[in-house]
């Protein structure tokens, strides 16, 4: 059926209608992948939160399963299944998330244990970890992960003094835990805390990765930083986005079992809520990423390799040299992965009326030292966000990019494993077409993307034996 919404992505998870937002739990266990995520089920506002949860084989092929975790009234969790990770241990899952309620400021953290595949769950009867330790003003969003034989659990959090902090406790058994202190803080004032701390480790080196969140306006970016462990605490290099653009936030990461460190993150709206409310649905999670440590520490992210597997049809391909004259090089869809070079001042511009006037620029700019992601003119609907966003350029005379186009979400890949997420929402009526503008050379390749890879109707109650 077609969705009402032409911006809904076909591509990028998420159910038909209602609120997406963090992603949550993601494991690998008994041949499947499975990504849960911050989910409302009964409407496209932020309440009501559930593990909503998909599955797949691939990382291509998504199906939709149940409602994984709801709120149970009058419990620690009447408020809302909050974030967190989930672990695969002795044939079960195990889901370790915050609970949410309106009449305190932390949220403690507890667990659920499925048996069948992550079909049906049973919480704990009472909090993991009820209380926050002394000396913090913010608590929430564990991510638990084993490592030389210890299970170890970073908690998001702010310490009095204004320090952002990512907490570190310890268990032999996942039950018994042990608080370390703080594993890593942040500079004071630099965020009212940390959502959502993710750590990577790559040999004797590490990655951690945290949500900044701000007491007034909410999510606002997320930061990355390399470096060294020491009797559990972090020192690191400076933080660095790990998203130039303006919608990505929450990021979570699976260790594939190939040993690939992969990365979800979410990708809120950038329109009006009244708009939101009309269309049904709010948020997707992005595609998945692979996430790499260079040696000078620099981390690197690219496309999950999978994700070739959803190209079909090649629509275009093209090469020439621009001296100021706009080239077409033809019509794409609203789903295209394109693969281009570009050189001096050259760009390309995705037209997305008949008559020119709504358009998305992606332009070297020598001069501001970087490559320019420009929505300005994206849409005509006022209700859309705007603005340009800046990438740093790769050191190359020629840049090389991946650019993933889903409805209303562009994610932009430059060769020098940096990416940049933004949210458009194009309203004309002609179709879509690419353009090469500027001077220098340029080539481009595009394909469509498969619209046919998410099952986002739920699926069919199955018996014990098939769930495992």
């Amino acid at each position: 059926m077609q969705p009402v919404d032409p911006h809904l992505p076909v591509a990028h998870l998420r159910p038909l209608r209602n609120w997406v937002n963090d992603p949550n739990g993601l494991v690998f266990d008994n041949g499947q992948y499975h990504v849960f995520f911050q989910y409302n089920p009964n409407g496209p506002d932020h309440g009501d939160i559930h593990w909503g949860h998909f599955r797949s084989p691939d990382l291509v092929r998504w199906e939709l399963l149940p409602v994984a975790l709801a709120p149970t009234p009058g419990g620690d969790d009447a408020d809302g299944c909050w974030s967190g990770n989930a672990i695969a241990d002795d044939g079960r899952l195990v889901a370790f998330y915050c609970g949410k309620r309106a009449d305190r400021w932390w949220q403690p953290i507890t667990t659920a244990t499925s048996r069948d595949g992550g079909y049906t769950w049973e919480k704990r009867a009472r909090p993991l970890i009820p209380q926050p330790p002394a000396g913090t003003t913010m608590y929430r969003d564990p991510y638990v992960w084993r490592q030389d034989g210890r299970w170890r659990m970073l908690v998001g959090a702010a310490l009095e003094g204004g320090r952002p902090a990512a907490l570190l406790y310890e268990s032999p058994d996942l039950e018994n835990w042990t608080y370390l202190g703080p594993f890593h803080t942040g500079a004071p004032g630099e965020a009212a805390g940390w959502e959502c701390p993710q750590y990577a480790t790559f040999g004797d080196r590490g990655v951690l990765v945290v949500s900044h969140w701000d007491l007034q306006h909410g999510p606002q970016h997320v930061a990355v930083t390399s470096g060294h462990e020491e009797h559990g605490r972090f020192t690191a290099s400076p933080p660095v986005p790990l998203d130039h653009g303006p919608d990505f936030y929450a990021p979570a990461l699976l260790r594939a079992p190939d040993g690939r460190w992969l990365l979800w993150g979410w990708a809120p709206e950038a329109r009006t809520a009244d708009w939101v409310r009309e269309a049904g649905w709010s948020g997707a999670l992005t595609l998945p990423r692979e996430l790499t440590l260079a040696d000078d520490g620099t981390v690197c992210q690219r496309p999950a390799r999978e994700l070739l597997g959803l190209r079909t049809r090649r629509i275009l391909r093209a090469t020439g040299e621009l001296t100021g004259s706009p080239v077409d090089l033809g019509e794409v869809s609203r789903a295209f992965d394109l693969s281009a070079t570009l050189t001096g001042e050259s760009g390309l511009r995705l037209v997305t009326s008949a008559d020119d006037t709504e358009y998305l620029d992606i332009r070297l700019e020598p001069d501001a030292g970087g490559l320019v992601v420009d929505r300005g003119h994206a849409s005509r609907d006022p209700r859309a966000r705007r603005g340009a966003y800046a990438l740093p350029r790769p050191r190359a005379d020629a840049v090389d990019l991946r650019i993933l186009v889903d409805g209303s979400i562009v994610e932009v890949y430059p060769a020098g494993g940096q990416v940049l997420t933004l949210r458009f929402y194009p309203t004309g009526d002609g179709p879509w077409r690419l353009r090469a503008l500027g001077s220098g050379r340029f080539a481009a390749e595009a394909w469509d993307l498969r619209a046919d890879v998410i099952h986002r109707e739920l699926l069919p109650a199955l018996d014990a034996r098939e769930r495992n």
